[in-house]
């Protein structure tokens, strides 16, 4: 896994913000909830807050297009990784900056970042850390921060409820997941860059953004969010016996030495499938699909991120 993403040599900018709003999960949790979050923006002095509270992530950008409108010049994005995703989406383009306060049961955005689960010190990187152009992908016309992909991943997280999120998450997320689906193989064709790279039979394909992905996993050893490419992996792991093979290749950090895994990197991505799977982006399943369009964004979302390591 790479950790490169969280080191720059960018100076630090110090941010000088009027407006400022706060999107929130209102399920989701952090120190001391949102009653300390606004505490914490009231004694760094922000005099100016728009504040949203939302009972799902899918009805986030609803509110980030209103703070838009209302003139907001940072917004605060509480919740994991779908909550991100979906602020993300919305915000791509406009430059208005994104502060994530990681208060999901999965915040992988976040900690490839170097954002903590440190509800003050979430809030003193929102309002003083470096702005980052970051990268999304955007797959079937919406953008993901993290991954997206189809086959035995969309299947695992179309599977698995809230309950099984919550209590086990991570790594073990992903092994109990062998027990739910059998990543049985779909003919696949995948183009990347215009060029043929993959065609037979498959039971994943994943594109990433960053390193770690669902799971805890680092599937992409080179990945950054700031390179203007996405990775690209697709598996011929098929069954659990392959899969427990893979996943603990990936774990170790070993993604290319499995022999059940194919990886490269581009930025236009095209894949068809001879069956419909369900593909997913940033942990949330989104139906099925026979066809995958995929491209990177470059420079598509601007993030407060944590200064870099000296």
């Amino acid at each position: 896994m790479s950790t490169s993403s969280t080191v720059s040599d960018e100076p630090a900018t110090a941010a000088r913000v009027g407006t400022v709003a706060v999107v929130a999960h209102r399920k989701k949790t952090l120190g001391g909830g949102l009653d300390e979050l606004r505490a914490e923006l009231v004694g760094a002095g922000v005099e100016d807050l728009l504040w949203y509270e939302v009972p799902k992530s899918r009805k986030a950008p609803k509110k980030v297009r209103k703070a838009l409108k209302k003139g907001a010049e940072l917004v605060f994005v509480w919740g994991g990784d779908g909550m991100v995703q979906r602020c993300a989406d919305t915000l791509a383009g406009s430059g208005t900056p994104m502060a994530i306060l990681p208060a999901g049961t999965a915040n992988l955005f976040a900690a490839n970042l170097g954002v903590p689960e440190d509800l003050p010190e979430a809030v003193r990187i929102g309002l003083h850390g470096r702005r980052r152009a970051l990268d999304l992908g955007r797959i079937n016309g919406e953008h993901f921060a993290v991954m997206a992909g189809a086959g035995f991943d969309g299947d695992l997280i179309r599977e698995a409820d809230g309950t099984l999120k919550g209590k086990l998450g991570r790594l073990a997320y992903m092994w109990t997941g062998l027990r739910h689906v059998r990543g049985e193989l779909v003919r696949t064709r995948i183009t990347v860059d215009g060029a043929d790279w993959f065609d037979g039979d498959a039971s994943c394909v994943l594109f990433g953004n960053v390193g770690t992905i669902t799971g805890g996993i680092p599937a992409f050893d080179d990945a950054r969010p700031d390179d203007g490419c996405l990775e690209v992996g697709v598996s011929t792991a098929d069954g659990a016996v392959d899969w427990a093979r893979t996943l603990g290749r990936m774990a170790a950090g070993r993604s290319e030495e499995s022999p059940f895994v194919r990886i490269t990197r581009g930025r236009k991505i095209k894949v068809r499938l001879a069956a419909p799977r369900t593909y997913e982006l940033d942990g949330g399943a989104r139906g099925e699909t026979t066809r995958l369009k995929v491209r990177v964004v470059p420079g598509a979302l601007t993030v407060c991120c944590p200064e870099p390591v000296s």
